[in-house]
């Protein structure tokens, strides 16, 4: 990155007072308000001289009525209350959005991928545009496009098969779904070969790099938290609330207990503030997943019907969703003078949620202090005050998002009868007929259905 390198040294030796150095100083200076060390401070300095491009610094976001009420506190504790105020706001508006159904979610889920994408490729941009070399946002938001087409396309493939049998161009754009994908995806292939300018070649390759991992990480994951709400909104709704949870309870252990620090990455990260906020989020989803558990809005798979042109909430409950006794180990037994307690089934997958939640999950934000370290910059934007940008606040919700997936896929969903139904509805009428005739042989040698009438 010999370009890079040339840029990042004569940047880093200029003194502007908006220059990166600065901002890492301001990001120390707020570290050592809360009494911990800026740790590997010296690593970060030499590194960024070698190749870490300029990058402006974000503005303070922050609403000036705010501003003046809290003008009398320390930084720290001025910190404190516009996260605090931020954070009940964007809970308050989170329930909102749940209650206006699982469409407004979708679209909230698919504005927020585009949000996260738009602040990570602006941080590429600025490194791209200082070379004036052609292309690269332009094709950065086509291939966001066409990733977008292919993972939603297959939603619709999948949970709409009785809208797309009524509708014939549909019906076209989900036979040869993935053949106009990869169409699509070529053509910004051959664009960015194209756009390739002598002398910059590696960069370009560095950009092409950045642009296809941002994809990678923003929306197959956002796609992954579209798949989990349709397996339901419970499934949706506890996982966010639970790195929501631990957000906040690391957060207030850290603050006023914090005095270990956990990790070189994220110094102002203790190790009080983190077990604190695991003990704090397993609690809260256990009691959480039972509150929602006793909701059919809430557990039901999410399907739309083609009659009213809507998503429908309802259904018979699971099984693990419905309550049941369980017999405790003769330790709890004798610790809690109990036998039994009646508990439904998910607030257990509930502790392995709110666990993965609180001890990986944080990892995701580990992750993200790291890149924001190697650019010197404190936050990806400035979009909500106190918090910096959208990934700022959903650095650990991907990861979580995945998680969930991976989960229910393994120990929770079986044969799906809506999907496979869907499926059955897009094919020939004669296939259709060939499984019907063949799933009634079946059920006739189960003894479920009563034998053919031979007809003399």
């Amino acid at each position: 990155m010999t370009e890079l390198r040339k840029r990042g040294a004569g940047g880093a030796g200029g003194g502007d007072p908006d220059s990166t150095e600065n901002i890492s100083d301001k990001e120390a200076d707020g570290e050592d308000r809360l009494g911990l060390p800026s740790e590997g401070e010296g690593d970060l300095e030499g590194d960024s001289k070698a190749d870490t491009p300029d990058v402006p610094p974000s503005s303070d976001s922050t609403p000036q009525c705010l501003n003046k009420a809290l003008e009398g506190l320390s930084s720290r504790w001025k910190n404190w209350w516009i996260r605090g105020i931020l954070s009940v706001t964007m809970i308050i508006g989170f329930f909102l959005i749940i209650y206006l159904g699982p469409l407004m979610l979708i679209f909230v889920v698919m504005s927020i991928q585009i949000k996260c994408f738009q602040e990570i490729i602006t941080i590429g941009y600025r490194v791209y545009h200082s070379y004036e070399l052609p292309w690269f946002r332009t094709l950065s938001w086509y291939f966001l496009i066409c990733v977008n087409y292919f993972f939603y396309g297959e939603t619709v493939a999948d949970y709409f098969g009785a809208l797309v049998q009524r509708e014939e161009p549909l019906q076209f754009l989900v036979r040869y779904h993935r053949f106009i994908s990869f169409a699509l995806y070529l053509a910004g292939f051959c664009m960015f070969v194209l756009s390739l300018v002598k002398k910059h070649y590696r960069l370009q390759f560095y950009m092409f790099a950045w642009t296809h991992v941002t994809l990678l990480i923003v929306v197959t994951q956002s796609h992954l938290v579209i798949q989990n709400l349709f397996e339901g909104m419970i499934w949706f709704i506890v996982p966010i609330s639970i790195v929501i949870c631990n957000d906040i309870m690391a957060y207030l252990f850290g603050f006023f207990f914090g005095r270990t620090p956990l990790i070189k990455l994220s110094p102002k990260k203790t190790w009080e503030g983190f077990i604190g906020g695991f003990f704090s989020t397993v609690v809260f989803g256990f009691i959480f997943a039972y509150l929602l558990s006793q909701y059919q809005y809430f557990v039901c798979p999410v399907e739309y019907n083609s009659e009213t042109n809507r998503f429908a909430v309802g259904c018979e409950p699971s099984d693990l969703f419905v309550m049941q006794e369980y017999t405790l180990p003769a330790v709890a037994q004798n610790i809690l003078r109990w036998k039994t307690v009646n508990l439904y089934p998910f607030q257990i997958h509930s502790i392995a949620l709110s666990t993965f939640g609180s001890l990986i999950g944080p990892f995701g934000g580990f992750f993200a202090s790291g890149f924001k370290r190697a650019f010197k910059i404190k936050d990806f934007a400035d979009t909500i005050p106190g918090h910096g940008g959208i990934m700022d606040r959903f650095d650990c919700q991907y990861l979580m998002a995945t998680f969930v997936h991976v989960y229910i896929a393994s120990f929770i969903r079986g044969p799906n009868p809506s999907k496979v139904l869907q499926q059955l509805l897009v094919l020939q009428p004669e296939q259709q007929l060939s499984i019907f005739n063949t799933l009634r042989n079946h059920l006739r040698e189960k003894g479920m259905l009563p034998p053919a009438v031979l007809e003399q």
